[in-house]
């Protein structure tokens, strides 16, 4: 991607050109103006400019005038916020990117490949998170030192399974599934990764579920992670805060929706509920949060991250 920082005669001037890798950088000089760092051959073409040699007097550029470029578009296209989709070879890209990461980091193991297979010989929609999203998970929970874990969404518990090895002896994960198909599904997948024992598959609208689950707990959960559906999000953050403890974490997946997030008049209602819980992580002081994009084997979506600070 192109972009600047404004240069004030003596101040920083830095473009990055994605097509060569290469960038030009000014620094404060002496009367004599700032040289770029090294040559930009091609990029200097697109502006008209030559950049084979110093410039005593460094060209005016603006933000405004430099084109939006790279993974974005690939340059094919203007940038819309509310109606970019990713193009096939952006997609691949992510994709290959997100294999990459999983192969060289060692990110599947016969039980997880063969829940992701049961998932699908089964029909179950594909999206269960990614194996580096699911090791990302089972960090979050070893770094808050997690015992006690509650999932809303199981699908067919590839996620459970990676939380549920984060746990330690004694250690428990609670997940609700409201498709009894997905529950039943899961529970093999779980049982084959030999985790039968420390995840508890609860059958039934989340929403009904929770209520009971804080009558039965004696401990609050130590994380939970929301990725059930979407409209409910707001909802489940509520109950979330019923069941936590200053310093739970909180993880609502699914919060981008490929950019609409940002389209305020979405009539999808993913959309809506995913804008509904930013409004509600923004009212709530008990929460410290954030959200991050993502690109990847799912597309582009994105994860809000809120940590209980008050209770």
């Amino acid at each position: 991607m192109y972009f600047e920082i404004i240069r004030a005669r003596a101040t920083l001037f830095f473009v990055v050109d994605d097509t060569t890798g290469r960038y030009a950088e000014t620094s404060p000089g002496s009367n004599s103006g700032m040289a770029y760092s090294c040559p930009l051959g091609k990029l200097g073409h697109s502006f008209g400019l030559d950049f084979s040699s110093n410039f005593s007097q460094p060209p005016e550029l603006s933000v405004t005038n430099l084109p939006i470029r790279g993974i974005f578009n690939s340059g094919k296209r203007t940038m819309d916020h509310d109606k970019w989709t990713p193009d096939e070879t952006s997609q691949d890209k992510w994709t290959a990117v997100d294999r990459y990461f999983s192969e060289q980091l060692s990110l599947s193991d016969p039980a997880l490949d063969a829940a992701l297979a049961a998932n699908a010989a089964a029909n179950l929609p594909a999206i269960d998170v990614a194996p580096n999203q699911g090791k990302f998970l089972q960090l979050l929970a070893l770094l808050v030192g997690a015992r006690n874990i509650l999932e809303i969404g199981t699908l067919g518990g590839y996620s459970s399974i990676w939380l549920a090895r984060a746990l330690p002896a004694g250690g428990r994960l609670i997940t609700l599934e409201f498709n009894s198909k997905h529950a039943e599904v899961a529970r093999a997948n779980i049982a084959r990764a030999g985790l039968a024992d420390i995840v508890d598959i609860r059958v039934g609208p989340a929403l009904d579920t929770l209520p009971k689950l804080q009558t039965e707990i004696t401990e609050p959960f130590d994380l939970i992670f929301i990725d059930a559906d979407k409209p409910n999000n707001a909802e489940y953050l509520r109950w979330a805060l019923k069941l936590s403890r200053r310093g739970t974490l909180i993880i609502v997946d699914n919060v981008v929706r490929d950019g609409a997030v940002v389209d305020a008049a979405s009539s999808n209602p993913d959309v809506q509920g995913a804008r509904l819980l930013f409004k509600q992580l923004t009212a709530l002081p008990s929460l410290s949060a954030t959200a991050l994009q993502t690109v990847g084997t799912k597309g582009h979506d994105g994860f809000a991250l809120a940590l209980v600070t008050a209770g």
